[in-house]
């Protein structure tokens, strides 16, 4: 699922002696164009709960921005950190969102399902007039922000999930899933050696694999970008600052794995991607929260994110990042990552 709050172990991450485990039963209600599930797509209906900090909300963060749907769903980010109950948006005045008018972002969970027992996670669709959550299925929820949104994407809006392309997005976004975005939080919630060592070999077995994939081509599938970077990217942009130290990923950093470096910094650069990524929110989030892993709640000073900026000359390969379409304008001034928290001026 994605970051979640709420856990059922009063906040602990890690179960000794097992592999970890990711709850997987989502809230799978969807808003489509034909309204099936009794949410209709909408513009200004619904208001998407992130937080900058979470891999898997940031992926909607990357799409809403891509296909220019910023005034379509307007977006609530709650802070970096959160207690065993709840996400809070603690960044907002009197610790209220605007809109929502909720203090933590369980109370639309509540509203919809009283007493819900799961992991309250990010993202989350909560549809505004009744203040109650929609859906926390973060994979469907960016597909069908290409596919069921489209009359309100933006021209030159790229196509993230092209037809044709389908089967084979879905066929790396599953092994990416499984060894890669999941992976690293095998390696960091492992409860024993063994389980640790298996994660460990998993995960950059399938890095491994990727490198070969990537050095001929600049995307992952097709020429262009698709919904399948934008999965790996934000696992990628998360790598040295907190897997590598903090959930033990150590065989190497990103920095000294040449054709994935320089693919995240071909996307870090693109507009839509690395204008969405806070890496104050990343490291406080995973350095202050995972307290059975790190019990001090220090937070690490480093990695020096100024290479981030350095030539990546993956335009070499070719490839047309928006196909036949644009990028997408500046982020609104609301919606801008602090510029102390990001090397992008």
């Amino acid at each position: 699922m994605g970051e979640k709050a709420g856990t059922t172990t009063g906040g602990k991450y890690v179960e000794s002696g097992g592999e970890f485990t990711r709850d997987q039963r989502y809230i799978a209600t969807r808003i489509t164009a034909d309204a099936r599930d009794g949410w209709p797509v909408e513009p200004g209906r619904y208001r998407l709960a992130v937080s900058r900090a979470c891999p898997w909300a940031n992926r909607l963060i990357i799409v809403r921005r891509l296909l220019g749907l910023e005034d379509v769903i307007s977006m609530a980010v709650a802070g970096p950190t959160h207690d065993a109950r709840s996400w809070t948006f603690d960044l907002d005045p009197d610790g209220r969102d605007p809109v929502l008018g909720i203090e933590r972002l369980q109370d639309a969970y509540f509203v919809r399902f009283p007493g819900y027992e799961r992991g309250i996670t990010v993202p989350a669709l909560v549809d505004v007039p009744t203040g109650q959550v929609v859906t926390n299925d973060y994979a469907q929820m960016s597909l069908d922000l290409s596919t069921e949104w489209t009359a309100y994407h933006r021209e030159g809006a790229p196509q993230l999930y092209p037809e044709p392309l389908r089967d084979e997005i879905d066929e790396v976004n599953a092994v990416v899933f499984a060894d890669v975005n999941n992976g690293v939080y095998r390696c960091g919630f492992a409860g024993s050696q063994e389980a640790y060592d298996k994660a460990y070999h998993r995960l950059f077995d399938r890095l491994d694999w990727l490198t070969e994939r990537l050095s001929g081509q600049r995307y992952l599938v097709g020429d262009t970008i698709t919904e399948a970077d934008v999965r790996l990217f934000t696992t990628l942009v998360r790598f040295d600052p907190v897997y590598h130290g903090h959930f033990k990923c150590n065989r190497q950093k990103l920095s000294e794995m040449p054709v994935l470096w320089a693919y995240a910094r071909d996307l870090f650069t693109t507009p839509g991607f690395g204008d969405t990524i806070d890496f104050d929110h990343i490291k406080r989030h995973y350095y202050e929260v995972h307290r059975d892993i790190n019990p001090t709640g220090v937070v690490p000073l480093g990695p020096d994110l100024s290479n981030w900026l350095t030539p990546h000359h993956r335009e070499e390969l070719g490839g047309r990042p928006f196909g036949d379409g644009t990028p997408p304008p500046p982020p609104s001034p609301a919606e801008r990552v602090d510029p102390a928290h990001t090397p992008l001026r």
